[in-house]
């Protein structure tokens, strides 16, 4: 019986194709595809346009090992071990952290669009910019797990966005994808204005395993999804209570990071 459903299905599928491929067509013809950072219209939807595409500064090797913050030049003896200076002297509690993009002039209206603007269309670009970046993490990982938010938070802005990322990311590598691994224990004011001491001190304690999870994560590793990167301070902290809570190691993959001093609240 399952065997004759599988046949059914796949010949409905293709039977619908042709029907689907006009529906798509027509969809073009009245609302175009456009560029998720300047609404020109593009060939293929959840793209850039060539100008938007060079605009935006997308992070990759040479970079340091640990951290992910990229190198200005190549590695003498072409090492993919490498750490810069602040690691060397101080490395992160996670394991590894990379990033698609620099947060910056450019990319910070598409970030803030997509955190507060409701432009949740702009998930699944993104999840691909975040699995091209931080494949060997992906490849790593037992569990994908959202930064959450307050639920007072949660509920005024009505979703969370690193959760549709790290949705999004489950849907494109098939790493599980716990949503609700961690709560956010008290609403911790913007980050915004506030320097690395006082962020790490804004966000120490504020995040809880949810006890239902304890024991399937034991041991496991966990990749933390989060929108943006400032100081680092929400990543150490989350990783400080996954640790405690028996998690075997922590990988961190974002969409951005700040590579120079601007607003943010992460």
């Amino acid at each position: 019986m399952a065997h004759d459903s599988t046949l059914i299905n796949a010949s409905l599928n293709t039977a619908l194709a042709p029907v689907r491929r006009f529906s798509r067509t027509v969809l073009d013809l009245l609302l175009p595809p456009q560029c998720l950072g300047c609404d020109t219209v593009v060939e293929d939807l959840g793209t850039l346009c060539a100008d938007c595409w060079q605009a935006v500064t997308f992070i990759g090797k040479p970079q340091c090992a640990a951290c992910g913050i990229p190198f200005e030049f190549d590695d003498a003896d072409g090492r993919e071990n490498s750490l810069c200076g602040t690691c060397i002297a101080d490395k992160p509690v996670f394991e590894r952290a990379r990033t698609a993009i620099a947060y910056d002039d450019y990319s910070r209206h598409l970030v803030l669009a997509f955190k507060h603007a409701d432009r949740t269309d702009h998930a699944p670009a993104f999840a691909t910019w975040m699995e091209r970046a931080g494949r060997e993490l992906l490849d790593d990982a037992d569990i994908i797990a959202p930064v959450p938010l307050h639920w007072t938070r949660l509920f005024s802005r009505r979703y969370n966005q690193a959760a549709m990322l790290a949705l999004a990311l489950h849907k494109r590598s098939g790493v599980q994808c716990i949503a609700d691994l961690l709560t956010r224990t008290r609403r911790t004011p913007s980050q915004g204005r506030l320097g690395p001491s006082a962020r790490r001190r804004n966000v120490s304690g504020a995040f809880m395993m949810t006890d239902r999870h304890r024991a399937a994560i034991k041991g496991k590793r966990v990749l933390i999804i989060d929108d943006v990167m400032t100081s680092g301070a929400t990543a150490a902290a989350v990783t400080k209570t996954l640790l405690k809570g028996g998690v075997g190691a922590v990988d961190v993959l974002t969409l951005s990071r700040v590579l120079r001093s601007l607003p943010c609240d992460t």
